[in-house]
């Protein structure tokens, strides 16, 4: 989709065109943008109603696979590595602690201030419109969550930003492009949420055609990130930045009752209304000639159009009901058309691949525990390299593609990829194919490859009720304790230790004769800390939450700034013919971190055409 762009300037990109654009799926396709003017546009219901679509059409951009040409987050990160290239790119620089205002990229800067303005001309020109008067209300709720999602994504990487409100500038006003502090930004999204719940337009979930849509859910959840975000140590009183700027990155003081107001938030969501819980599914089988497979669920929801009609799971413990089937936990995912590019991202080359995604890292695959819940040393169970999805976790097996992984070729369902170098090695192999040894999976569609003509759905989960059970953990713990526990609505007893347990439940873990699958008993505060910590790594690789987490967290000088490794398995045949795989870490690239780091600066082009915005701490 082509996306109106102000070259590197906040006014120009305020006082921009109002913004109409064409869309590969919109109905504006075949019509001029420069036919297009305010009046025609609000005259008329169609016209009107895609120019809302298009606010839609960036939601969740920052976290694509494929964000910076080489990678998206996950490659700014200890979770992949970038595709090889020439060009200096975000996540590169990130990786390589070479970052600063030139080379960073301007996207979400341009891209949000772009739909915020949309929807401040949404909001104020939609009466206009001949819609109904209930769908133009929901249309106009729809967009003020719209504005506050797209502060937030400003918020998460530069801390307080300008707020516009509800203006929309003309060519000789003058514009403030002073940035808030992070405590006025925080409220107002948090108020802006709290604002189009209490007008009650939107439904409590959507269904159907309408998935996609903002509901009640969103609304709820987007307050449960940001007081999450608020609550945690680089935002809560840490004193990070200069003295010119630290009120823009966080509160002054630390303050522990912000993790009170993050916890209620959480509890809130789990609470809410439209049967929002964990897809629990172990009925579909991985391949035709495979028996159940354990965690199914958690592969379905990464590509919930495919399995609309799975509503029960046939299961030792009982038929559970799923009246929404996949999307059962979906509280807000990005609409996209068919297409085969996130398997052209993320296959092997011998599958049409482009390494476009990354490819995995061993520190990450190491990361994922037994099916027995315990990590690979500590397991009755036998960690072997060259088998690691055996007895391992479920989610390891969908999330990374290892040597001997099955995936779809061209219509075969059980092809196997070989990573390994040696006699008969192939082009998946490493040094070849992959630089790390692995493949990332996650997401990728089991019934379509990137050389085959199968289109497969593209629509990704953006918020599912598995973060909300992780953040209501992590704030219930900080806030109450790692015992704490409580009933609620549905009346089910719920903590910090029963969300973790309900997550790997879902993942297909063994609950072991405890019941605790693979937790420690009597963790103090600090050990679940990081049991959660853990656990977010897991359940959440790849969809952008893990560059986040380890700033939120204040641990990024540790995991960002440490050596990467991938898995070299070599062929040997030796002189009886007797064939060996000799697996072996080595490192990848060693990833630098510095403490400007912790923010994105804001581009250069911005700082030094708006006078008034303040750079980012040591990027000077």
């Amino acid at each position: 989709m082509y996306v109106m762009k102000a070259k590197g300037n906040l006014f120009v990109l305020l006082l921009g065109m109002l913004g109409i654009v064409s869309c590969n799926d919109s109905f504006l396709d075949q019509t001029a943008t420069t036919d297009l003017n305010e009046e025609s546009v609000f005259a008329d219901s169609a016209y009107a109603t895609g120019f809302l679509t298009e606010i839609y059409a960036d939601i969740g951009f920052d976290s694509e696979l494929d964000r910076f040409g080489e990678g998206g987050l996950q490659c700014a990160t200890d979770e992949a590595e970038p595709r090889a290239s020439s060009r200096i790119t975000t996540g590169v620089a990130f990786a390589m602690g070479t970052i600063n205002p030139v080379i960073v990229t301007d996207d979400v800067w341009s891209r949000c201030y772009t739909n915020i303005r949309r929807c401040n001309k949404f909001m104020q020109f939609a009466d206009r419109a001949p819609i109904a008067a209930a769908t133009l209300k929901q249309y106009k709720a729809e967009a003020r969550f719209l504005r506050a999602w797209y502060y937030y994504m400003l918020l998460r990487h530069y801390g307080g930003v300008p707020i516009v409100y509800d203006k929309i500038y003309g060519a000789n006003d003058e514009i403030d492009a002073t940035r808030q502090t992070y405590e006025t930004c925080v409220n107002y999204i948090v108020d802006e949420c709290n604002a189009v719940l209490a007008e009650k337009v939107l439904r409590p979930r959507n269904s159907g055609r309408s998935n996609g849509r903002i509901s009640q859910a969103a609304c709820l959840a987007l307050i449960m990130r940001v007081t999450l975000d608020a609550a945690s140590p680089l935002h809560n009183g840490s004193g990070f930045g200069t003295e010119d700027t630290k009120l823009l990155l966080g509160y002054e003081n630390a303050d522990p009752q912000r993790w009170q107001r993050a916890y209620e938030a959480a509890k809130r969501c789990m609470q809410m209304q439209g049967d929002y819980r964990l897809f629990e599914c172990h009925t579909r089988h991985k391949f035709p000639d495979d028996g159940p497979e354990p965690g199914w669920g958690f592969y379905a929801v990464q590509s919930p159009a495919e399995f609309v009609n799975v509503t029960t799971d046939e299961t030792s413990r009982g038929s559970f009901s799923y009246p929404y089937a996949s999307y059962q936990e979906i509280i807000l995912m990005r609409k996209m058309p068919l297409n085969i590019h996130t398997c052209q991202l993320l296959d092997p080359p011998s599958c049409g691949g482009n390494g476009g995604a990354g490819y995995a890292y061993y520190d990450l695959a190491k990361c994922f525990p037994m099916i027995d819940g315990k990590p690979i040393d500590q397991s009755s169970y036998t960690y072997n390299p060259l088998q690691p999805a055996q007895n391992r976790d479920p989610r390891f097996d969908i999330s990374i593609v290892y040597n001997g992984s099955k995936i779809c070729n061209q219509q075969n369902y059980a092809y196997s990829v070989y990573t390994y170098q040696g006699e008969n090695s192939t082009q998946d192999a490493i040094y070849s194919g992959t630089p790390t040894g692995l493949y990332t999976r996650k997401m990728l569609p089991r019934a379509a490859s990137g050389n085959w003509w199968v289109e497969p759905p593209q629509s990704r989960p953006l918020i599912r009720f598995a973060e909300v059970l992780l953040s209501y953990a992590e704030a219930a713990n900080e806030w109450k304790g790692p015992d704490f526990q409580e009933t609620l609505s549905d009346g089910n007893t719920y903590g910090p230790l029963e969300a973790l347990k309900l997550i790997r439940r879902r993942a297909g873990i063994e609950p072991g004769a405890d019941g605790m699958y693979g937790l420690k008993a009597g963790m103090t505060q600090q050990e679940m800390r990081e049991a959660i910590q853990l656990e977010r790594r897991i359940e959440l690789a790849f969809e952008g939450f893990r560059f986040y987490d380890v700033r939120r967290w204040m641990i990024a000088e540790k995991t960002e700034n440490q050596p990467m490794h991938g898995l070299e398995i070599s062929r040997v045949v030796g002189d009886d013919n007797k064939v060996t795989y000799v697996p072996r870490e080595f490192v990848v690239r060693s990833h630098v971190f510095r403490k400007a780091m912790y923010f994105w600066p804001i581009p250069y082009a911005e700082i030094v055409k708006t006078p008034a915005l303040i750079q980012n701490p040591y990027y000077e």
